[in-house]
């Protein structure tokens, strides 16, 4: 649930259910919202989920069970993976070192059984886990003058530099954590967390005090992190191989983790992936799973699409064959082949590059 829905309604907003949680769909018109973040700044309330960790083994339990190396160091923050023993995606996280607790950031849905999974295998290791995603409100800052947006308010910090690093402070009497985010939306960007009554304050003063901003909901958080290249949990990582993806943001190969007690090693994420996710754009807009032909071969299908603001015409994110060649490709669009062309990621260039954008060796 929103921790602000009084606020979001007092500035327009229509609400639709995300991954089981209530959050906001849109502002007005999602279009011109979507071109006032690319062109200034605009703020959205994240659905996370937060599991906290406490206890003397908290930093070497959570390194043990993600992909990639969690930091020591408070004020940090990294982005892994939570994998399956054939190494498939089961979440996505941000764990964050705060000093005496971590917190992990995950999709809103997941939080709650990675906790209860995380208390069963504790064994005799000093640690306590609890879901805490009540406890928290949690906004995204993005455009390319987030960083002067956060300056005008932020109090007792100057706004931390370095992706996922992260600094203390107030806005009004409201005491936060500023995050430097890893543009999604391909644009630079920052998340302010608060308690959770503390969480009206903070937004309305996002919103409304210093430089303004636009708040916007997950319908243009969709087109934004789709023009930037950015995959996302729901469409595209989940049950995923993160060398599929491109992912390797998320990978520390010099480390396996463990699923309950096996180890899950991270070599075959060094290989020549099966598919890859790439960008077309599209005479018509496709629906997610939509499938990509060149010629009369089926060589892949789309995982989400979108009529992008920024480029005035459909854009999608689709997986096919490693291989393929893209030339003359096509996609079936209510039941006809409709012309698409093979686009380079990301779609738009803005004022950031999301730290997601697919690579390959």
């Amino acid at each position: 649930m929103t921790v602000v829905p009084d606020a979001h309604e007092a500035h327009g907003a229509t609400f639709a259910e995300y991954d089981g949680r209530r959050v906001v769909d849109r502002y007005h018109n999602p279009e011109r919202t979507h071109r006032a973040v690319r062109n200034g700044v605009g703020v959205i309330e994240m659905g996370y989920g937060v599991v906290e960790l406490t206890g003397d083994d908290r930093v070497e339990f959570v390194d043990n069970a993600v992909s990639n190396q969690v930091p020591e160091e408070d004020g940090r923050g990294v982005y892994a993976l939570l994998l399956d023993p054939q190494g498939a995606i089961r979440t996505d996280l941000y764990v964050y070192n705060a000093g005496e607790r971590l917190l992990c950031f995950t999709p809103p849905a997941q939080a709650g059984w990675l906790a209860d999974e995380w208390r069963e295998n504790t064994f005799i290791q000093d640690v306590e886990i609890r879901e805490a995603s009540t406890d928290f409100g949690v906004f995204g800052v993005h455009g390319p003058t987030s960083t002067e947006k956060v300056a005008s308010v932020l109090n007792g910090a100057a706004s931390p530099e370095g992706h996922l690093r992260f600094v203390r402070g107030s806005m009004g009497d409201a005491g936060v954590t500023v995050i430097a985010n890893d543009a999604l939306c391909g644009e630079e960007g920052y998340e302010v967390v608060c308690t959770a009554d503390a969480a009206d304050e903070v937004f309305e003063t996002l919103l409304t005090r210093g430089m303004n901003a636009v708040p916007f909901g997950y319908r243009t958080w969709n087109t934004l992190t789709l023009e930037a290249g950015t995959p996302l949990f729901d469409t595209e990582l989940d049950g995923n191989v993160p060398n599929v993806l491109g992912l390797r943001n998320a990978l520390d190969f010099e480390k396996g983790c463990y699923v309950g007690q096996e180890l899950v090693s991270k070599i075959e994420n060094r290989g020549q992936p099966s598919r890859r996710l790439v960008g077309l754009a599209v005479d018509a807009l496709p629906e997610a799973g939509a499938a990509v032909f060149v010629g009369d071969s089926h060589v892949g299908d789309v995982t989400r699409a979108v009529d992008s603001p920024s480029r005035e015409e459909p854009l999608a994110l689709a997986l096919v064959g490693y291989d393929a060649d893209l030339d003359g490709v096509s996609v079936r669009v209510d039941g006809d082949e409709v012309d698409a062309s093979h686009e380079p990621l990301p779609f738009v260039e803005g004022s950031d590059t999301s730290a997601r954008l697919p690579a390959y060796r």
